[in-house]
């Protein structure tokens, strides 16, 4: 018994020895983890408003392009009225300035300007000429699929700006209302699925 137990505490002083470098591993493995299972549940915008300054600029920008350059006046005309909704809550199902939501962003902003659209993001996937993402312009539409186990299309962005191959577009995202995003960002360049034309 007295063997056993100079053993035991042997083993245990050992142990105490290594419980630092345990832990360390332990907690470097645990990052790995993190990361590899990230996308193993169901995502969550979780994209930072532009600031006031970049919206600033990309309102001007929609506005004082001359129309030799900028796509048609009509996609300026859109571009701007769905930058009026800057900073309005999400809302599902919503139109108004008290919410919106990613269909309904453009679904209003095409509609001031007599240009009918289907309500949802996946119906509006299926109008227009699909295009690749280099000869994306402004007025061009964005598709995403946001959740991982979701096969259908369920985000819809407006491009607003491309500058030095960089796209801005604006959207109704679920956590941070109507907001100007780029498709660099790791989350949005992830779920990214299409671009079409439709003007």
């Amino acid at each position: 018994m007295l063997k056993f137990d100079i053993q035991g505490q042997l083993a245990f002083f050992g142990m105490k020895r290594l419980l630092p470098y345990i832990l360390i591993l332990f907690f470097l493995g645990g990052c790995v983890v993190k990361k590899k299972t990230t996308y193993s549940k169901e995502r969550k915008i979780t994209v930072e408003a532009s600031s006031d300054s970049k919206m600033a600029g990309i309102e001007s920008t929609a506005s004082k392009l001359p129309t030799s350059v900028s796509p048609s006046s009509k996609a300026n005309d859109i571009i701007n009225t769905a930058l009026t909704y800057s900073g309005v809550r999400y809302k599902f199902g919503g139109t108004t300035s008290k919410g919106m939501d990613c269909s309904g962003l453009l679904y209003v902003s095409f509609k001031k300007h007599n240009i009918d659209i289907p309500r949802g993001s996946n119906e509006i996937a299926n109008e227009g000429k699909r295009i690749r993402v280099h000869q994306v312009e402004k007025g061009d539409l964005l598709f995403f699929k946001t959740t991982r186990k979701g096969k259908k299309i369920n985000h819809v962005g407006l491009v607003v700006a491309v500058e030095d191959d960089e796209i801005k577009f604006i959207h109704a995202s679920t956590s941070r209302g109507v907001i100007v995003s780029s498709l660099r960002e790791g989350y949005w360049n992830y779920a990214f699925v299409k671009a079409t034309r439709i003007l």
